[in-house]
């Protein structure tokens, strides 16, 4: 019987639909034992005998698919696989698959929280009450204020689509600009350096690729309003966040939300010590939901490829398709 790894902590002691359908296909569910991210090496030890991960953001390294020949499918519950590395996986016959238009409604919604939290202070206020306070002050708010979407595919729209309904001024940069959506919606389209500029709350909805790794860094955040607020529910590496930590610091940004961490976990980190930035962990895209829908697509690829389909939209690097093999292949030869 093949195996899959269930390697999300958020799936551990969930019975959602995604067990039924790995189950119906002849899967045995495999669980880690630790009831976190995995690390390397725990990955390395948890991968024994498994055909196909539902993954998570633990890392799947060369030296990881070196030591797991069996492995054929790597089917990230969620759009991001930066914590694969693609070319191993394709070198090794692997597939790595994402779940796309599953989790931008959930991503869109929690960048909005954050965006509340920090134009309405809502935490200081929170504890300043709960200490026996009573801390009444102008807030700031969304109605008017110009909303800079950096990166408007789904996610990017879907917070669009509500800063809109906010009546918010909205502004985007996309290097694949939808001009029909922008036009439908009242999205002004501008270089990336103007969008800084003139944007009062700047969402980050950028890929991490090599040229988006610290796009965000000392240059770019002198040139954003020192009212201006940050709010990074992308990935962590986005934002050089030694240079951040300087601008919050010498007033020159008046906060940050931050959904994700260049280390995620972020250990000790001295982003903690500032009243002006609001943080979650990780938490965007998983609510209950998107948590259910990402991990019954993410299985949903695995039974297929285990039957010889191609879900081509969800596959990353379909030029492994002559080298891969179906899950239990190996198993079974």
């Amino acid at each position: 019987m093949p195996k899959v790894l269930i390697a999300p902590m958020t799936l551990a002691t969930v019975e959602g639909a995604y067990r039924q359908v790995l189950r119906d296909a002849g899967f045995e569910l495999v669980f880690p034992a630790k009831g976190r991210q995995l690390v390397e090496d725990e990955l390395l030890a948890a991968l024994d005998g498994i055909d196909a991960s539902l993954a998570g953001s633990e890392p799947y390294t060369a030296r990881v698919f070196d030591a797991h020949p069996r492995l054929r499918v790597v089917a990230r519950v969620g759009v991001g696989y930066d914590a694969v590395d693609v070319p191993a996986a394709t070198a090794h016959g692997v597939v790595v698959a994402t779940t796309p238009g599953a989790n931008h409604d959930s991503v869109a919604e929690h960048t909005f929280a954050l965006l509340l939290g920090l134009s309405r202070d809502l935490v200081p206020q929170h504890l300043g009450v709960k200490a026996g306070g009573w801390p009444r002050g102008a807030t700031l708010p969304l109605r008017g204020a110009a909303l800079g979407i950096a990166g408007l595919g789904r996610i990017g729209k879907a917070v669009a689509y509500r800063g809109e309904a906010f009546g918010m001024k909205l502004l985007a940069y996309d290097p694949f600009p939808d001009h029909a959506f922008a036009e439908a919606y009242g999205v002004t389209f501008l270089p990336f350096e103007r969008l800084l500029a003139e944007s009062d709350f700047l969402s980050l909805h950028l890929p991490f690729t090599a040229e988006t790794r610290h796009v965000i860094n000392r240059r770019t955040l002198a040139l954003m309003k020192p009212t201006a607020f940050l709010v990074n529910t992308a990935r962590g590496a986005l934002v050089c966040e030694a240079d951040l930590l300087e601008a919050l610091r010498a007033g020159r940004l008046a906060g940050a939300g931050l959904d994700v961490f260049e280390q995620e976990p972020p250990g000790k980190n001295p982003l903690f010590e500032l009243d002006n930035v609001l943080m979650t962990p990780h938490a965007a895209g998983t609510d209950i939901k998107s948590r259910d829908d990402m991990a019954l697509s993410a299985a949903q690829a695995i039974v297929a490829l285990s039957r010889g389909e191609w879900p081509a939209e969800k596959i990353v690097n379909p030029e492994v398709r002559p080298a891969f093999r179906r899950p239990g292949a190996a198993a079974q030869s």
